[in-house]
């Protein structure tokens, strides 16, 4: 995950070069937007390989189940940091709107910014494939976050090209304004999955289906399982449930079981950490409406 954000890190350098390189030439409020938020784009790549150092240490006394949730923190603050830059690229963008001023040499401006886009367009593809294989919301925000930075270069472009063409100063700013409310709408889907995830959010559809494939294969007379539950924290994922099975099996049998659901449910969801508890047929557990169970109001 780290060689993901180095890239990142160092395809922002170079960007950011390259747009402020456009923005100085020109003097256009929406090439200085579009550099503001990829800006960003450093700052969030380097909180996210502090992000991915947390998450990467192993389970300890006081985090039992590991530190896999600071992943969360990165994609929310990359949102919040996208969000700060588009306000600051809309109170720019109003000032110039209300007082037009010219743009030069655009054609190489737009040269220069389409240069940085490109960059954009392969470093986002290659990370939403590892998004993907390694399941990070931290590499995912990344890409996600240099789509849409994708996406707003090319409206950027395409709207300061037909400033000279149309001689409408004030279609500038108003590109400007439009690439602001984009980044805004970006920044909220951003940090809303952040906080979700931190909710202990259930797997995914498709893992939920490879789960029950799984039992299904299990299930018998002998056997049946219930109280399922799954939650995932950044790329780890989880599953809990309780197995019935004949109370005059022995112990060894019971275990040998168990550990042949484990494997098989590990061998098809990467990265699951499987718990079950094994029960007489016909008998729950206390917390979950066993003939102790307290009463619920």
């Amino acid at each position: 995950m780290r060689r993901y954000l180095y890239v990142s890190l160092a395809a922002a350098f170079v960007v950011i070069a390259l747009k402020l390189g456009a923005w100085h030439l020109t003097g256009s409020v929406g090439f200085l937007s579009d550099a503001l938020e990829s800006l960003v784009n450093v700052v969030a790549a380097g909180f996210a390989l502090l992000m991915v150092a947390i998450a990467g240490r192993p389970p300890d006394t006081d985090h039992p189940y590991g530190h896999t949730k600071a992943e969360y923190f990165s994609s929310a603050l990359e949102g919040l940091l996208i969000g700060v830059a588009a306000l600051g690229i809309a109170a720019e963008a109003v000032r110039r709107l209300l007082a037009p001023q010219p743009v030069h040499m655009v054609a190489v401006g737009a040269v220069l910014n389409v240069a940085a886009t490109l960059i954009n367009l392969a470093v986002a593809r290659w990370m939403l494939g590892g998004a993907r294989h390694l399941r990070s919301i931290v590499l995912e925000a990344d890409a996600r976050h240099l789509l849409a930075d994708v996406w707003t270069s090319a409206g950027v472009v395409l709207g300061v090209l037909l400033v000279p063409l149309t001689g409408w100063l004030w279609l500038d700013p108003v590109v400007g304004i439009v690439v602001a409310g984009h980044i805004v709408g970006e920044a909220w889907r951003l940090v809303a999955r952040s906080v979700d995830g931190l909710m202990d959010r259930s797997l995914p559809d498709s893992d939920l289906a490879e789960v029950e494939q799984v039992l299904g294969r299990f299930r018998s007379e002998n056997l049946r399982f219930d109280h399922v539950r799954t939650r995932r924290a950044g790329t780890r994922r989880f599953v809990g449930m309780h197995m019935h099975m004949p109370a005059h099996w022995s112990l060894g049998r019971a275990a040998a079981c168990r550990l042949q659901v484990e494997r098989a449910l590990t061998q098809h969801v990467a990265g699951l950490v499987v718990t079950i508890e094994m029960l007489p047929q016909g008998q729950e557990s206390l917390q979950d409406g066993g003939p102790d169970a307290p009463p619920t109001n």
